[in-house]
């Protein structure tokens, strides 16, 4: 009923039936996977009124809920890069090497308001170019508010101002050092 696809991997084909409404696919390597896709074969679908969630088990993080499929949505594809990672669950990694590392994908036949009621509980998914245009505008206040404040009234700034580049190096080691000891630049939105 089922079909997994596993970037730059051959289809899955081992899916496992645990109940009536329940399947589980294995997915070895999983530190490896950045993008996977869920599909309906065609071949049954979903009964009136019924769809599916699709789930991720990631070691030490529980299943999450990645999406649903459905017969008018019959596959999904997930970024699970930058997700779910082990460098993050020590106590995992201390028991097992990220080439041995095993998820499931898991997927619950639902009713469908069920399911919808599920989906739109998610937190809304974060665009990773967005994030990442989000982030450097912060840096780039960050260097600025710093910048300026080498100058008695930064509201007027001379086009030609100069600031020596020892200031900027300084900003720059002070900068690394916070994203260092904060694990991020989370310390950006305080």
């Amino acid at each position: 009923m089922f079909g997994c696809l596993v970037a730059s991997r051959l289809p899955q084909t081992n899916l496992q039936q645990v109940s009536e409404t329940q399947f589980l696919f294995q997915l070895g390597h999983a530190a490896q996977i950045n993008h996977i896709c869920v599909f309906m074969l065609g071949t049954t679908p979903f009964p009136e009124g019924y769809a599916a969630t699709v789930h991720f088990f990631w070691p030490g993080k529980g299943f999450q809920l990645l999406g649903m499929i459905s017969n008018d949505k019959p596959s999904a594809i997930f970024r699970l890069r930058g997700h779910f990672t082990s460098s993050s669950d020590s106590s995992f990694s201390q028991h097992t090497s990220n080439d041995d590392l095993t998820a499931l994908l898991g997927i619950s036949v639902e009713p469908i308001d069920s399911v919808r009621s599920q989906i739109s509980a998610m937190p809304p998914s974060k665009d990773p170019t967005t994030s990442a245009v989000t982030t450097a505008e912060k840096i780039a206040q960050h260097l600025f508010t710093y910048l300026s404040s080498f100058f008695p009234d930064p509201s007027r700034l001379a086009p030609d101002a100069v600031v020596p580049m020892a200031a900027i190096k300084k900003w720059y080691d002070v900068f690394l050092g916070k994203v260092r000891a904060s694990g991020g630049t989370a310390f950006l939105d305080q």
